[in-house]
């Protein structure tokens, strides 16, 4: 009712700034913060956006404040990774993503606490010969379509990475963007939390178990795409796992 009654359905001026999203580890299976962009995404008039960083948080607070329209903002438990804050605040056009890394053989689709793990994995897949563009997505609802489609068409392999479940999730807001525009020459795969409670544990552990520290990320660009292939050595240093 407080979502949807009160403020989206009369798109009233209210800011919704949302603690503990994603992977929230010691809180417990209770807590964990993996489930809002799916009932979030889903509700007219929301702007939904993840900030990468504690600086980027800030300028999309300062957006929200100023933006005259409902707008919720999901960051992480725990600190960030250390980004130096801008003394001045900035409006971030809303809907607006940007590439943080040019690469031609996959694209990486990262949002909120994603971003960063996900431009570590591209720098280990780039040592192994593998070229990862970054794309920090900023925005849940509504999507930079066309940046995603921009990206879509020059790298054709797509990777989206969300700490949430998959099930109405960002990757599946990319799925269906795709598929109304029929681009069905370009290779996804959506990479979150699966159709589960997440247990207690370490933010560390948990996000290891589900692929989403840069070494699981990293895994999930050469399983999707197979052809982009290394050899067992380079998958070992690539991904911690044990070569056969």
């Amino acid at each position: 009712d407080q979502l949807v009654h009160d403020v989206c359905a009369q798109t009233l001026p209210v800011v919704f700034v949302i603690d503990r999203s994603g992977i929230v580890g010691e809180d417990g299976r209770t807590h964990q913060g993996t489930l809002d962009l799916s009932y979030l995404g889903c509700i007219p008039n929301l702007v939904v956006a993840a900030p990468k960083d504690e600086n980027e948080l800030q300028h999309l607070i300062y957006t929200a404040v100023n933006a005259n329209r409902p707008m919720a903002i999901r960051y992480p438990r725990g600190s960030g990774p250390g980004a130096i804050l801008d003394p001045t605040l900035q409006e971030i056009p809303i809907g607006k993503g940007e590439v943080l890394r040019n690469g031609q053989d996959a694209a990486i689709l990262a949002l909120g606490a994603t971003v960063h793990p996900s431009m570590e994995a591209a720098d280990s897949l780039s040592k192994a010969g593998i070229e990862c563009a970054v794309v920090n997505a900023r925005f849940a609802n509504p999507l930079d379509s066309e940046l995603i489609l921009d990206t879509a068409v020059k790298v054709k392999r797509l990777l989206t990475v969300e700490e949430n479940v998959l099930a109405g999730g960002f990757g599946s807001a990319v799925l269906q963007l795709l598929h109304g525009c029929q681009m069905s020459d370009v290779q996804v795969r959506c990479h979150g939390i699966p159709h589960v409670f997440v247990e207690h544990g370490a933010q560390s552990l948990l996000r290891s178990m589900y692929n989403l520290n840069s070494t699981g990320i990293a895994r999930q660009v050469l399983d999707a795409f197979p052809e982009l292939s290394v050899n067992a050595a380079e998958r070992s240093l690539l991904t911690g796992s044990t070569p056969p």
